[in-house]
């Protein structure tokens, strides 16, 4: 039983990373707060084999690690995102609370299906990674105007039910999915190092993990009307 609450522990460390990162966007100490989101996404992608490992529901029937996750991942991939916009007025300065608050609403909304994430792995619309897509508009540099109408679009696609790849449980490519997703977050790591002045050839090397995630996504989402896939290894 102390494992399964470790890792517990492990899970709710998210919420001290949430703390931090808002003090952190708030002092404009915009390096240290993507740095504690990065930590997050660690956990996050980890917590779940560590709590199948522990057999946590098994262990403590009447906590609900879910829950708890949801909370964490709602604070450091929504509010703090969210907040950032604000903060540094990554969007035309009447727009941002607009834009701030669609974000948290439409995740709200995200948050809150009973499918937002199914049986079989995958994340129903959007899955509200907007601490990757505000830390992309941050080293980019595109003009306000253009970050309001991409982070727009992205409040669109919550609603939109394509189903999107769980990507450290997905059943299709899984090996390759997180091999190439472990190198994605150390090429996240080394521009949060190189910040503020980040390689743009790291950057757009970089892009290249989430076009192939929103591809593979769609891909799916084809085999589930009936297109035969060619490989599901």
């Amino acid at each position: 039983m102390i494992g399964a609450w470790l890792v517990h522990a492990y899970t709710a460390s998210g919420l001290l990373l949430a703390l931090l990162a808002t003090r952190s966007v708030i002092d404009f100490n915009y390096r240290a707060a993507f740095f504690c989101l990065w930590l997050q996404v660690v956990i996050d992608a980890t917590d779940g084999f560590l709590a199948r490992r522990a057999r946590v529901a098994e262990r403590i029937p009447w906590f609900d690690g879910g829950k708890l996750d949801d909370v964490v991942d709602y604070l450091t991939y929504v509010f703090v995102p969210a907040l950032f916009v604000w903060r540094a007025v990554l969007v035309p300065g009447e727009w941002t609370i607009c834009i701030a608050a669609a974000m948290l609403l439409s995740s709200g909304y995200g948050f809150s299906r009973r499918d937002a994430k199914t049986t079989d792995h995958f994340f129903t619309g959007f899955p509200s990674y907007w601490n990757i897509v505000v830390f992309y508009l941050l080293v980019a540099g595109f003009p306000s105007s253009v970050n309001a109408a991409v982070l727009a679009t992205f409040v669109i696609l919550v609603f939109i039910p394509i189903r999107y790849v769980y990507p450290s449980r997905t059943p299709v490519l899984r090996l390759f999915t997180n091999v190439t997703g472990g190198i994605w977050s150390a090429l996240m790591l080394l521009m949060l190092w190189q910040y503020p002045a980040v390689s743009r050839a790291v950057m757009w090397v970089s892009l290249a993990f989430p076009a192939y995630y929103f591809a593979l996504s769609i891909w799916l989402n084809r085999v589930d009307q009936g297109v035969r896939p060619l490989d599901t290894r």
